[in-house]
This record gives structure tokens, sequence and C-alpha cells, in this order.
């Protein structure tokens, strides 16, 4: 092993603590571009019964209408909405990162601090509508 080699591996940290690493504003909008695709994985399924049990039979449609009126039930709708909305508009962000914009470290900070806004804005109109 030569000796640049070595002091390569003398200066790589043994235990790197994950919970004092500063995650840039870019990243963060990565890692819940994600977990918001996972949440819509799940979402589907909640969906898809819900819209057959809309078309099944207008008795079931009633029963699905009262059941919207527990106050669980909105808030998994509220984050079922949120997941997506965010996920479309993180998504749109990425796109465009894909063209060759916004690549730059400036640029994509302030895409994603835009993204950011637009849905937290996005959320709160939803959560407004949902309740």
């Amino acid at each position: 092993m030569e000796l640049s080699e070595q002091n390569v591996k003398k200066q790589r940290p043994v235990h790197i603590d994950l919970q004092t690493i500063r995650f840039p504003a870019t990243a963060i909008a990565s890692i819940l571009h994600r977990i918001s695709g996972v949440i819509m994985l799940f979402a589907v399924g909640i969906l898809i019964w819900v819209l057959n049990e809309s078309l099944a039979s207008p008795e079931s449609f009633a029963g699905l209408q009262s059941l919207f009126d527990n106050l669980l039930v909105k808030f998994v709708i509220w984050g079922i909405l949120t997941a997506l909305g965010y996920h479309l508009i993180v998504g749109l962000r990425h796109l465009i990162m894909d063209t060759g914009r916004w690549e730059e470290l400036a640029s994509g900070l302030a895409s994603a601090k835009i993204a950011f806004v637009l849905s937290a804005a996005f959320s709160i109109i939803v959560g407004i509508w949902v309740w």
C-alpha cells in the first residue's frame, strides 16, 4: 500500500454520527420526494378502495360520505393529497434539472426552497379544502 493510500484511510472517520450531519435543502428535497413516492404507493390502494365504494351503489356512497366526517379519515386524505402535491412539485423540479437547468449549487438550492414553499402552500390549500 502506498503512503498516500495510508493517509487517506487514516483521515476517514471511523464512526459517522448521522444526527450531527446537516443535509442541504437539495438533499432534503430529494429524500422527501422518495418518501412521498412510497406514501403514494400505499395511498393508491386506499384511493382505489374509495373509488370502488363510491361507485358500487348509492348506499355505499352514502356510507363513504359519512366516513369522511371522521377527523382521522380527513387527516389521512389530507396526508395523501399533500404527498401527491409534494411529489408532483418536486418531480417537476427534477424533470427541469434533467434538462440541464438548475444544476448549479445556488440555483439548485433556490429551486429546492421554492419547491418547499409551493408544497407548503399547496398543503395549506388542500387542508382548507378537506376541512
